[in-house]
């Protein structure tokens, strides 16, 4: 996606870790390595964005996301505008992208958007004005670029700068999720040594989303050996849809349990974009349990998120 580099190469937009160059890639994960402190506010906080206004654009609900890229601007000296496409003008039939063109008059320099429809951000990156960056947070379930980059630095933080040894195994519904094809992305691109995706049949992409990876329904046998867990959000919803038997079956055969982690390495590590559902993707004693990494997950995301913006606004 050429879009979102400029013709020198330098990064504009943040839609997608498809094709993103490893040095881009690595650069922001460094960065926010660097300023993880003053993410966390236990340093005084920056001014690189001084004078600049963020907007969240958000035509679809988030915590964590939103709540981190608010924080994160903040830190930077940013000013924020939090918009909610259910009070806003789109209830009146206004366009996202004259929802953008209006906020862009008004001096706004960088939108954070998430969005149900795959492509619906790219869409507005097209239409943005010269000066403008706009971020990925989330499209249908195409991308989730800074989920993508607060988990691999995660993983970083943890097993260091080095993955081509290491074996990371994904679990659960792959088919739907944005995280999953980000997180995939950023793997493939640091050069992990081994993907595994674990996931009943009806959850698994049946497009090249998975190619290179190692793939089965076999959870404990997938298990065995591997450096990191990412497990994946059940959306109940897909229950519905007849693609799962019931919250129990689900748990019963791809629940992460203290019993089951023991199969992979003595110091596997467990992530979770969240939010979890505790007793059906994973258990109490695992989430917060010595081998989670969770919690690390969240205040990165904040750490990421500083960098992302400011590489693209500073």
């Amino acid at each position: 996606m050429t879009q979102q580099l400029d013709s020198d190469g330098r990064l504009r937009h943040l839609l997608t870790l498809d094709g993103l160059p490893k040095e881009i890639l690595c650069r922001l994960l460094d960065r926010a390595g660097q300023i993880r402190d003053t993410a966390l506010g236990r340093t005084q906080r920056r001014h690189s964005l001084d004078g600049a206004t963020v907007c969240t654009l958000f035509f679809e609900p988030s915590t964590r996301t939103r709540s981190s890229f608010q924080i994160a601007a903040q830190r930077l000296g940013a000013d924020v505008l939090n918009f909610d496409a259910s009070t806003s003008s789109t209830r009146k039939g206004e366009t996202a992208r004259d929802t953008l063109r209006n906020l862009e008059a008004m001096g706004v320099r960088g939108f954070v958007v998430r969005h149900a429809e795959d492509g619906a951000v790219e869409a507005l990156a097209g239409e943005a004005g010269e000066g403008t960056a706009v971020i990925n947070a989330g499209d249908g379930r195409s991308a989730h670029p800074t989920q993508g980059l607060l988990d691999v630095l995660t993983l970083r933080q943890a097993k260091g700068a080095d993955f081509s040894k290491l074996k990371v195994l994904m679990v659960g519904d792959v088919n739907h999720s944005r995280v999953a094809r980000s997180d995939l992305h950023a793997l493939r691109t640091l050069g992990a040594g081994e993907i595994r995706v674990c996931g009943p049949q009806a959850l698994l992409p049946q497009d090249d989303t998975l190619h290179g990876c190692v793939v089965g329904d076999d959870f404990d046998a997938m298990l065995e050996g591997v450096d990191a867990v990412m497990m994946l959000r059940l959306q109940r919803e897909r229950m519905e849809e007849g693609l799962v038997a019931s919250l129990q079956d689900y748990h019963d055969h791809y629940g992460l349990t203290a019993q089951r982690l023991t199969r992979a390495a003595s110091d596997a590590v467990v992530l979770h974009p969240g939010p979890i559902n505790r007793g059906v993707e994973i258990t109490d004693e695992v989430a917060d349990g010595p081998q989670s990494l969770v919690l690390r997950q969240v205040s990165n995301g904040v750490a990421i998120r500083m960098a992302v913006l400011e590489t693209l606004l500073g």
